[in-house]
């Protein structure tokens, strides 16, 4: 397991009545309520959370490697990600997709600047090799 080497940032929130409950931030930028996938409640879901983090995230390390790779990035970069819940034996797993679309550049360019971004996103370091997760350049 890879040790941290400096803390950068750290977040806070609290969260009450887990799927069916509420979570907030330290800092009160996040507020939601919560409420468990596939039912009628009017929240949010973790994996919901964790789609929206994800593509952020990996937005921010294609950014990053862009910079280092002297390569402008298409000002309309979108990343669809889609995040499955399901069993897995004796629990409940999931599964990540991000499909990331990249207009107008050089497909093989384009490539080269998903995959090295794969390996800098926190997410893709947190979960790489603990559930299933599929990048596609689309």
């Amino acid at each position: 397991m890879a040790q941290l080497e400096k803390v950068l940032y750290t977040a806070r929130a609290h969260t009450t009545g887990g799927r069916d409950g509420a979570s907030k931030t330290d800092d009160g930028r996040l507020d939601v309520t919560l409420s468990s996938p596939g039912t009628s409640g009017t929240g949010t879901n973790p994996e919901q959370l964790f789609a929206a983090g994800y593509s952020a995230c990996f937005i921010g390390a294609m950014k990053a490697v862009a910079g280092k790779m002297k390569v402008t990035l298409p000002a309309d970069l979108s990343i669809d990600a889609e995040v499955d819940l399901g069993p897995i034996p004796n629990a409940y797993g999931i599964a990540a997709r991000l499909n990331i679309s990249l207009p107008g550049m050089d497909r093989a360019a384009a490539q080269s600047l998903v995959d090295a971004a794969h390996q800098v996103c926190p997410y893709s370091n947190a979960t790489r090799g603990n559930i299933d997760v599929t990048i596609t350049l689309v």
